[in-house]
């Protein structure tokens, strides 16, 4: 075994983590350093023998969706540089002739099924993985003393990865809660946004920093109405465009969705934190496909914004509130046979799991209080029906001639 020239820096959760086991789990929360410590692990053996290293995750859209950039941190940051080869879809040693490559499960079910001599398959953000996948991927790795290592932030206590690893771990397993106390680069700029999470929302810190699951109960507001998938809108779509504005720490959002056969589809969405007014927020409406053609619905409470956007040559006018606008948007939303939501639209999908209504701590009641937080997207979605919510009407199909 070649010695090493550098040092090996992980935290104590990791320590074990080169020691020969079928799975290997790291989950928790936030800021808890499982991709650098992991990353830091798979390089260091990487180095002192020859493996093949597959990194996948459900959904991956391009390369910037993996941990090929978490991995060529790692490189720089433990002076690797010299031993590592790092090209755009791959990452290759010049030391052992180990090579790193990356797919995304959902879209490549066959290539998967025959992918040879997998030594180790790393398994982020493994919280998304569904059970389909699970059943593919696992007689997938197959080489001899082959591995799969799974990191991932807790969701739901029913979803299949927490089921399989920390509710019935499988035999031959090293299962680590790994959290921010954990993480050795913990930056202190977080300190006080952790901080202040416990302190106006324990819930909220439990799952975000602690690690702990969601509980699916009826107040999650879209709970059972919604699921996610890769779709194609119709060439003849009517879409709807909505816009929310980000204040302080909160981003800035566009959505654009259409209907068809009584379902309501959310197909592409934009946003962003600390987007100036202006060619930046411009910038960010021009990542949408024709956001510039349609009509756009926006929040109400920024005029001196929408004013600069029609300017900049979009279409957009405030959308109109009324009392309970909130509440009669969410039931006509509710009111739809399913909504579906595509794979690429990461904060939308968030927000629909997380979106819920308040809950007396006490009784455990369902309040009909609609909490302010996982909305931006969901606002969104409301602003750019809100013609068809305040009027009452029959919501339109997407054929442009039925219009």
């Amino acid at each position: 075994m070649k010695p090493m020239p550098f040092k090996i820096d992980v935290s104590e959760p990791f320590a074990d983590g080169l020691m020969p086991k079928r799975y290997k789990c790291w989950h928790g929360g936030r800021e808890s350093a499982k991709s650098w410590c992991v990353a830091r692990l798979l390089l260091v053996r990487a180095y002192r023998e020859k493996i093949r290293v597959l990194c996948a995750r459900e959904y991956q859209n391009s390369i910037a969706d993996s941990v090929h950039q978490v991995l060529k941190t790692q490189i720089d940051m433990m002076g690797m540089s010299r031993h590592f080869e790092v090209q755009n879809n791959r990452i290759t040693s010049l030391s052992t002739g180990s090579n790193f490559v990356f797919k995304g499960l959902h879209h490549n079910v066959r290539e998967i099924k025959s992918f040879e001599g997998v030594d180790v398959c790393w398994i982020e953000e493994a919280e998304n993985i569904s059970a389909e996948s699970w059943k593919v991927l696992i007689p997938t790795i197959r080489k001899e003393r082959s591995e799969i290592w799974v990191t991932f932030n807790p969701d739901q206590e029913t979803d299949p990865t927490y089921r399989m690893f920390v509710l019935n771990p499988p035999p031959d397993s090293l299962v680590r809660q790994v959290n921010w106390r954990d993480n050795p680069w913990f930056p202190e700029t977080l300190r006080a946004e952790k901080d202040r999470c416990k302190a106006v929302d324990e819930d909220a810190y439990q799952h975000i920093w602690e690690g702990a699951t969601r509980k699916i109960s009826n107040s999650i507001i879209f709970s059972g109405k919604w699921e996610t998938r890769a779709f194609d809108a119709p060439s003849n779509a009517r879409f709807y465009f909505g816009a929310d504005w980000g204040f302080s720490q909160d981003p800035t959002a566009l959505v654009r969705c259409y209907i068809d056969n009584r379902c309501l589809f959310v197909d592409w969405e934009a946003s962003g934190v600390g987007v100036n007014i202006g060619e930046e927020t411009a910038a960010l409406f021009d990542r949408i496909p024709e956001s510039r053609r349609w009509p756009i619905r926006a929040d109400s409470s920024r005029p001196e914004t929408i004013s600069a956007m029609r300017r900049m040559g979009f279409k957009i006018d405030a959308a109109r509130k009324w009392p309970r606008s909130v509440e009669d948007g969410i039931a006509s939303i509710k009111a739809f046979d399913k909504i579906v939501v595509h794979e690429r639209c990461k904060r939308t999908i968030d927000e629909m799991k997380h979106y819920r209504y308040r809950v007396d701590r006490v009784t455990g009641d369902v309040l009909p209080i609609i909490l302010d937080a996982n909305n931006h997207c969901m606002d969104a979605i409301r602003y750019a029906l809100d013609e068809h919510i305040q009027s009452g009407a029959k919501m339109r199909s997407f054929r442009i001639e039925d219009l």
